[in-house]
């Protein structure tokens, strides 16, 4: 493998044709140049709708009313209806697989143009009504303050806690919020915590960096919601199926509400762990479709090195046979046509190696920098690279590959006899 005039021939021959020989290597490049940002973009895509949903709560389950799609008892078809108070309790005592279990009131009469004050800055936000326990679902990153408490939910007190798009539209640059008062729909709350999403790519009612939260007590009583709850997040123990306690909770109220048992439309809900097995299962087959874009383009250089090297072959059919002749081994004639076939895709590939995994480098450096100036809240990629134990792989199987594209050319200069191959033209 170090003979320096085996090299010499190797160079000397790719030399002799420098544009099939740049084609030739350019297959396998580009091969494994999509293989990797193929990948990359792919591991990209995962990571930041993950990273959207890092903290969320995944072992949980959401439901919400919408109008019943069947008669029933004396009730006709679209009746609305909401739940109530009393549903709290009543599913703690009838279900156990449930942990959290945390009621929201959603102020959609509330958004009637610019429905926040404060001085002369206005505003149109979303407002929402929940418990304290809803940040063990869907974690806040509260940035100043704090969120609502047990004591505000008790006393029903005015306070609340605002998004990073409220503080910035609401107050100015230098201005610490906290202590300072809003007016909403006509009443005044102080902000007692500033939030920044610590999950974005999960949205209830709207997005949560223009959301005001209140008290759900106090928005109940403010804007005579009476005993209202528009919506439950609730979380499955440790070691209880999500599924089974979503179906045993939507039973439970439609039979408290007088729903029909078979109205599939009346209790609307998202299965949060079914959704992200769902997207799991989606990332594996982008994941596989990719090896199989990616590979498939790859054999296809791959093919290349070995027609290419079947052609060489047949041209240097009078110098294999001088060297037959000479009596150079059969082992020595294989090795030199597929060291200069492993040569070729050895260095192509890790040309292609090299710049794909420098192209990704340089995406995420943009990626970085967009999101440093603020400016990347959302977007749904981050983190696109390829893992170096992979990419080292795809080489190694590109080096046999590379072995096995020789070995037929190979095995047929080895059949070349030398009084055939002198008479050769």
């Amino acid at each position: 493998m170090f003979d320096l005039d085996r090299w010499t021939e190797i160079f000397s021959a790719l030399k002799k044709n420098k544009l099939r020989s740049f084609l030739t290597a350019f297959g396998v490049f580009w091969g494994i140049f999509m293989l990797m940002i193929l990948a990359g973009a792919g591991n990209g895509l995962q990571n930041g709708v993950q990273h959207g949903m890092k903290s969320f709560a995944t072992n949980s389950c959401f439901v919400w009313t919408d109008p019943t799609s069947k008669p029933y008892k004396g009730f006709k078809r679209g009746r609305r209806w909401e739940f109530d108070n009393t549903d709290n309790e009543y599913l703690r005592q009838k279900v156990d697989k449930i942990e959290y279990m945390a009621p929201r009131l959603f102020g959609w009469n509330l958004r009637t143009g610019d429905n926040t004050i404060r001085g002369k800055h206005t505003g149109s936000f979303t407002i929402m009504g929940d418990y304290p326990v809803y940040n063990n679902i869907d974690p806040h990153d509260l940035l100043k303050g704090r969120f609502i408490n047990e004591i505000d939910i008790k006393e029903k007190r005015k306070v609340c806690v605002i998004g990073t798009r409220v503080e910035e539209l609401m107050f100015e640059k230098d201005e610490n919020p906290i202590g300072q008062y809003l007016k909403v729909m006509g009443i005044y709350y102080q902000v007692v915590g500033v939030h920044d999403p610590e999950n974005p790519n999960v949205n209830f009612g709207g997005r949560k960096e223009e959301t005001i939260y209140l008290p759900f007590t106090t928005m109940q009583q403010a804007y005579n919601y009476g005993n209202e709850v528009h919506f439950y997040a609730i979380t499955a123990k440790k070691g209880n199926n999500v599924a089974e306690m979503e179906k045993e909770i939507i039973t439970l109220l439609k039979k408290r509400h007088s729903i029909h048992p078979d109205d599939s439309q009346a209790v609307a809900h998202v299965n949060v762990e079914k959704q992200v097995k769902q997207m799991d299962m989606l990332f594996m087959g982008i994941n596989i479709l990719v090896w199989i874009v990616g590979v498939g383009t790859l054999l296809a250089g791959v093919i290349g090195v070995s027609n290419i090297m079947l052609v060489i072959v047949k041209e240097r059919t009078q110098e294999i046979g001088i060297q037959r002749a000479l009596g150079a081994t059969p082992g020595r004639i294989i090795g030199q046509i597929m060291l200069e076939s492993v040569f070729l895709t050895t260095l192509a590939g890790y040309i292609g190696l090299s710049l794909g995994v420098f192209l990704l480098a340089g995406v995420n450096s943009l990626l970085d920098s967009i999101r440093a100036s603020g400016n990347g809240d959302n977007l749904f990629i981050r983190d696109v690279e390829v893992d170096l134990t992979l990419a080292l792989i795809s080489l190694t199987v590109l080096i046999i590959a590379g072995l096995f594209a020789g070995l037929i050319p190979a095995r047929r200069a080895i059949q070349i006899k030398p009084i055939d191959a002198l008479r050769d033209e």
